[in-house]
C-alpha cells in the first residue's frame, strides 16, 4: 500500500496496528559471539572506563559522548526523566563481561532539543488518534554535532545494536526510533538494516589542508581571508573594524583557566540569549560546573570586554587531540553592532588557525555562516517507524525532501565564499 504523506498513512489503520516485522528486524539479538544485551536507565550504571575506551575506538568519537558528559547532563537535571529525556542506554557485553557495543538512547516525551525536526510526524499521529510519544532517540541531548552513535568495534556490533533498538521499540510498542547526526559508519549500517535516511545541512569551517589535501594550512587569519571573494573579505574586515572601534577587546580562556566568575557571567549571557527568544535554557548552571570539573580540557571561552567590563561571552567545545572545535553558545549584556559575528565566528576561527585546528563546526542551520567562510556539509539521521503505513509515507516524504535538499546543496555550492569553489562533499 502506498501513501503520499504520514496523515494518509495513518488513515489506513487508525487502530495503530504495527503489522508484521520487516525482514531485517528478525535477525538474532546476539551474534555468534554470544553477546548479552542490557538496558541501563541511569548513566551511572555504566562502566565509565569501558564506555570511554569503546568510544575512543569509534570512527568519529566526540567529547559529547564521554561518560562524564552524559552523567553531567543527567545529574544536573538538564537531560533526565523530569525533562523528558529518560535514559535507556543499550549495552552489549561478551561472555567475558567486556563491553563490546553500546548506544546512548533516550525515551523522549517531546521533540525539543534535537535539531532534526519531526513535529509534523507527531502531529500526523495525533490527528489520526495514534500516540507518537514516547519515542526512542539515539542522540546527544541539545547537541547537533555529527559523530559516532553506535559504539561498536565492527559492523556486526552495529547491527546487533540496531536489532536491539528495534526489539525495544516493538516490545514497548513505541511509535519510532531515531538516530541523529550519524557518522558515516552508522549511516551505512542503518541503511543496510532498512532504516530511513534523512539528509540535512550544516556549515563547517575547514582548514585549507582539509579542503585541498597536500596544501598547507592557513598561516593566519589574513591568509584565510586572502582566499575569499573580494566582497566577502571586505565585509568581514568591516565587521571586525566596527567591533574594534566600539572599544571591545577579548579575553580567551581555556580549560582550567576559566574561573567560576567567568562561568557565572557566561551562563548569565547564555540565559539572556534564550530569554530574547522567549525560551528557557536547556542546560543548567550545574551542568557547566560538572563538565568544567570533569572535562575541563574540552572548553574554550571568549569573553568580550569594554572599558574593563565583560559585555559578552561565547563558548566552544574542543577536542585538542583531533583538532576539532564546535561553536556552542553565546550571549551579551549590551548591543554592539557585529559583536555576534566577532564572538561566534571571527575570534574562534582566528584561534583555530593559530592552534592548527582542522575543523570548526558552526552548529545547526545558519546559511549566513557561508559569508564567514563556513561551507555546507551534509549530515544524516536515520529513522524507523513501527506503523508500516507511516513508515511507507515517511519514506516517500524523505525521498522528496532529499531531492530538494540535494538541489539546495548544489545551489549553495554555486555561491560559495571563496575565489575558487571548494568541492566538499562530506565532513573534513
Amino acid at each position: 500500500m502506498e501513501h503520499d504523506d504520514p496523515q494518509q498513512a495513518a488513515a489506513a489503520d487508525k487502530d495503530g496496528n504495527p503489522g508484521p516485522a520487516p525482514a531485517w528486524a528478525t535477525q538474532a539479538l546476539t551474534d555468534p559471539r554470544e553477546w548479552t544485551l542490557r538496558w541501563q536507565h541511569n548513566p551511572h550504571e555504566l562502566d565509565s572506563v569501558a564506555w570511554d575506551a569503546l568510544l575512543a575506538t569509534s570512527p568519529e568519537p566526540t567529547p559529547f559522548l564521554r561518560h562524564a558528559w552524559l552523567c553531567a547532563l543527567h545529574d544536573s537535571g538538564s537531560a533526565c526523566a523530569a525533562t523528558g529525556w529518560q535514559p535507556a542506554f543499550l549495552t552489549a557485553t561478551g561472555p567475558d563481561g567486556r563491553l563490546e557495543a553500546a548506544c546512548a538512547l533516550y525515551l523522549k516525551s517531546h521533540s525539543w532539543g534535537e535539531y532534526v525536526f519531526d513535529w509534523a510526524w507527531a502531529d500526523a499521529y495525533r490527528r489520526h488518534g495514534l500516540t507518537y510519544y514516547p519515542k526512542l532517540l539515539g542522540a546527544v541531548p541539545f547537541t547537533p554535532v555529527p559523530g559516532t552513535r553506535l559504539l561498536a568495534r565492527d559492523e556486526a556490533g552495529r547491527q546487533t545494536l540496531l536489532a536491539g533498538i528495534d526489539a525495544l521499540m516493538r516490545e514497548r510498542s513505541l511509535s519510532s526510533a531515531h538516530l541523529l547526526f550519524l557518522a558515516e559508519s552508522d549511516r551505512a549500517a542503518a541503511a543496510s538494516a532498512g532504516w530511513l535516511l534523512r539528509r540535512t545541512v550544516q556549515f563547517h569551517w575547514l582548514n585549507r589542508s582539509q579542503i585541498s589535501p597536500g596544501s598547507p594550512d592557513y598561516a593566519d587569519f589574513d591568509d584565510f581571508l586572502a582566499g575569499m571573494q573580494s566582497a566577502k573579505r571586505k565585509k568581514i574586515r568591516q565587521e571586525r573594524r566596527y567591533v574594534r572601534e566600539a572599544g571591545v577587546t577579548f579575553r580567551v580562556r581555556q580549560g582550567s583557566e576559566i574561573s567560576e566568575a567567568d562561568w557565572d557571567f557566561f551562563h548569565h549571557c547564555y540565559g539572556l540569549t534564550y530569554r530574547a527568544h522567549r525560551s528557557t535554557p536547556y542546560l543548567t548552571r550545574e551542568f557547566f560546573r560538572l563538565t568544567a570539573r570533569d572535562l575541563p580540557d574540552h572548553w574554550l571561552m571568549f569573553i568580550a570586554e569594554r572599558e574593563g567590563q565583560a559585555i559578552a561571552a561565547s563558548l566552544l567545545a574542543t577536542d585538542p587531540e583531533r583538532r576539532v572545535a564546535w561553536g556552542r553558545y553565546w550571549g551579551s549584556t549590551e548591543a554592539v553592532p557585529c559583536l555576534h559575528f566577532e564572538a561566534c565566528y571571527y575570534q574562534p576561527l582566528q584561534w583555530c588557525i593559530e592552534q592548527g585546528y582542522r575543523r570548526f563546526e558552526g552548529g545547526a542551520q545558519g546559511e549566513h555562516k557561508m559569508a564567514r567562510g563556513l561551507l555546507p556539509i551534509t549530515t544524516w539521521s536515520a529513522h524507523s517507524l513501527l506503523h508500516p503505513a507511516f513508515q511507507d509515507a515517511v519514506a516517500r516524504f524523505l525521498e522528496r525532501e532529499g531531492q530538494g535538499m540535494s538541489a539546495y546543496v548544489d545551489e549553495l555550492g554555486e555561491r560559495g565564499p571563496f575565489k575558487q569553489p571548494a568541492e566538499v562533499s562530506g565532513r573534513g
